[in-house]
């Protein structure tokens, strides 16, 4: 049997090279090329010069290949997942289909949460964590070393609220979404306070200012806090957030999904990233002059925290709506002038603009807050969307986020080693 002719659709189901080259659309070169890289078998046509191929492995790497065009985008070749949560688009950002930044400046973090994750609008929106929650996360807190960071208190809290609850593994939407409304809370109740008056009550920002500051709350910078959790609850498939949606798509409960997604953001390039800015400003502040401390970061070979945002090509909105409510508050004006001061010292060269985790740093150091405590709001308030990107993938087909290596190793079958 010659190559060219067509092979049977017997039992053996085996496929001829130019009938698989036709189901994958690809040259019948290419076909041999997944031969080499071990992605197909091939069979020596007995008496002939052509080979033929398992039909099942064609269909099965012709629906692989399809998947993984479907999934790729034209700029860059990139993993996308269709959602209806957040959208990012012209310097502007949505949360289903409404303005972030004006959903935040309106409504509390709490309210924007109950948004995101059902499509409706619950005012005055509340979480209360329950007593046993919280007693059993503090405990598992408390274990740590005292140079434990805020995502490994953070983590610890979600694995041992995850134990006291034993309906975790209820994965509809009911179930998730009273996960939601308690875990958050507890997360927050878990970390040990700056100020000896604990709080438990009240606006989640509230309770939240008594982990992270020892200086008093004024109504301005409350609200400032508050704004920023509502801005940072969701920022459409970020690292932390795709981990969160691989988990789901596993089925993991949410609190095993929530704690991918904390597993993520300590790189300095997502979660922790407001840390080296909050730093970058206190060297700023140090010395009254972002010139020379710009350029002491140069030199190290370290690229300036804070400015520019590849989704943003012009301003963060972020940012933006967090400095102008900085602006209101007398005691950020140092901070403020010294990200000015970075800003344009840096913008002699990169014309870049602030983004959010510089913004975020404005707050933490006019607070008297650590420079840990950027990391602290972006965890907790981005858990309200990984719960909500959670829910979403439990729509979805299960272990759909299977992606397939492209096997660039040694040709099988190797010799064992010795």
């Amino acid at each position: 049997m010659r190559d060219q002719e067509p092979v049977p659709r017997d039992a053996d189901r085996r496929l001829s090279t130019k009938e698989a080259a036709e189901l994958l659309g690809v040259k019948p070169e290419t076909v041999y090329a997944y031969v080499s890289r071990g992605q197909l078998s091939s069979r020596r046509v007995t008496g002939g010069r052509g080979s033929t191929f398992d039909a099942g492995e064609v269909e099965a790497l012709a629906r692989r290949n399809k998947r993984e065009s479907a999934g790729s985008s034209g700029s860059g070749g990139e993993l996308s997942v269709r959602t209806r949560i957040t959208l990012i688009e012209s310097d502007r950002y949505y949360f289903r289909g409404v303005n972030a930044v004006d959903l935040a400046a309106r409504h509390t973090y709490e309210e924007v949460a109950e948004w995101l994750w059902t499509g409706r609008m619950r005012p005055g929106a509340t979480f209360t964590a329950p007593a046993d929650s919280v007693a059993v996360a503090r405990r598992a807190v408390e274990a740590l070393p005292e140079h434990a960071a805020p995502t490994d208190l953070l983590r610890v809290a979600t694995i041992a609220a995850a134990t006291a609850d034993p309906l975790r593994f209820d994965l509809s939407e009911e179930a998730v979404l009273g996960t939601a409304r308690t875990l958050i809370p507890t997360l927050v109740a878990a970390l040990p306070p700056v100020r000896h008056d604990r709080r438990d009550e009240g606006p989640l920002a509230h309770r939240l200012w008594t982990r992270l500051s020892g200086q008093d709350a004024d109504e301005a910078s409350l609200r400032a806090l508050d704004t920023a959790l509502a801005l940072l609850v969701d920022h459409d498939l970020a690292a932390s957030t795709l981990a969160v949606r691989v988990a789901a798509s596993a089925r993991a409960h949410a609190y095993a999904a929530v704690s991918a997604g904390l597993g993520v953001i300590e790189g300095p390039l997502h979660g922790a990233a407001s840390g080296l800015a909050h730093r970058l400003l206190l060297d700023v502040l140090d010395q009254g002059d972002a010139a020379p401390v710009i350029a002491d970061e140069l030199r190290a070979g370290r690229r300036i925290p804070g400015l520019g945002h590849r989704l943003y090509p012009g301003e963060d909105p972020r940012a933006r709506a967090l400095f102008t409510l900085l602006e209101r508050i007398p005691r950020a004006e140092p901070a403020l002038l010294a990200a000015r001061d970075i800003v344009e010292t840096t913008a002699r060269h990169a014309p870049l603009h602030a983004n959010v985790d510089l913004a975020l740093a404005v707050l933490t150091t006019s607070c008297g807050m650590p420079s840990t405590a950027g990391e602290t709001v972006f965890a907790v308030a981005r858990t309200a969307g990984w719960i909500a990107h959670t829910l979403e993938e439990y729509g979805e087909r299960p272990l759909r986020m299977r992606p397939s290596g492209l096997y660039a190793g040694p040709k099988p079958p190797q010799p064992l080693p010795e």
